[in-house]
């Protein structure tokens, strides 16, 4: 069976970037700000921006600071008013995450904010790494009606959480995209593809279309 190329999405912390990766052919951005403390929610003028000038599809993280993923009933306002505004502005998708203080999936507010974004698609970030049991919480985000889940593995980077990138590709199937992301580049995203069958790939030094077969 013929390889194919996968899915590049370049993680842009500024217009500067998001610019960058449009010109070099990506498919699309995850749009987020203060990448340096784990990414928040980008200003609304950069996502109109992004939506207006910009011929690539825009995925924008809705965090409304940085630390855990146990939101407020006040900060979960904040999300789900971001999330209508991505909405309106014609975003392809949001990237967001929930859990409890054990570290499980918080499924009523996925399920919420999920349903609120329709028909733009959810992606779960990287909270998932921090799970209690990647198994279970792989299958709660399936039933919240999430359309992929960004992870490294659970370890620090994608690299080092090959083993169970590929497990989390084998247990997913059809019913939702596993979007390996953290510490890839343009000299190792081909091992890791290969290695656990990933069909998208996330990363601030990705630069856009590649040749696969090469």
């Amino acid at each position: 069976m013929e390889n194919l190329s996968p899915i590049i999405e370049v993680c842009t912390p500024t217009l500067k970037a998001a610019i960058a990766a449009g010109q070099s052919g990506a498919d699309r951005i995850e749009l987020c700000q203060d990448i340096e403390n784990g990414g928040t929610t980008p200003s609304h003028a950069d996502i109109e921006f992004c939506i207006t000038h910009l011929k690539l599809k825009t995925h924008v993280l809705v965090r409304p600071r940085a630390g855990n993923f146990v939101y407020s009933d006040i900060e979960f306002e904040v999300i789900k008013n971001d999330v209508l505004h991505c909405k309106n502005s014609g975003v392809n998708a949001i990237v967001v995450g929930f859990l409890h203080d054990d570290f499980t999936i918080d499924i009523a507010k996925t399920a919420e904010i999920v349903n609120l974004a329709k028909p733009m698609e959810v992606t779960f970030h990287r909270a998932f790494d921090v799970c209690a049991d990647w198994k279970i919480a792989l299958e709660q985000i399936i039933q919240c009606g999430c359309t992929r889940i960004l992870t490294s593995g659970q370890k620090a980077t994608a690299m080092e959480g090959a083993d169970n990138i590929k497990l989390m590709v084998e247990q997913a199937g059809e019913r939702i995209i596993i979007l390996a992301g953290s510490g890839i580049t343009m000299e190792n995203y081909k091992q890791l593809v290969d290695f656990t069958g990933v069909k998208e790939v996330h990363g601030t030094k990705l630069r856009g279309k590649i040749n696969y077969e090469s």
